[in-house]
């Protein structure tokens, strides 16, 4: 069984303008999720970048650092802490 390691990185929330949320992921361009609660959106936020760290390590790319926006700070961006193959 292969450890888990705990990587960070700041996601983004937008509301959608027809109901739910937005996530994007501004270190993993190709995410893009959504959800209808903040707690679906979340979810389904911590999946994809799951999903796309363990195709990372399978094709021997190297994961991509965390953004570091000052906005960080700002109410719609969050660290999501996310378990994956270290």
């Amino acid at each position: 069984m292969q450890s888990k390691k705990i990587h960070n990185y700041t996601v983004k929330f937008i509301d959608n303008d027809e109901g739910g949320y937005i996530v994007d992921v501004p270190s993993f361009p190709e995410i893009c999720t959504e959800g209808r609660t903040p707690e679906e959106a979340m979810k389904n936020a911590r999946e994809a970048i799951s999903l796309c760290i363990e195709y990372y390590i399978e094709q021997g790319r190297s994961l991509p650092k965390d953004v570091n926006y000052k906005s960080a700070r700002e109410p719609k961006f969050f660290k999501l802490g996310v378990p994956a193959p270290a």
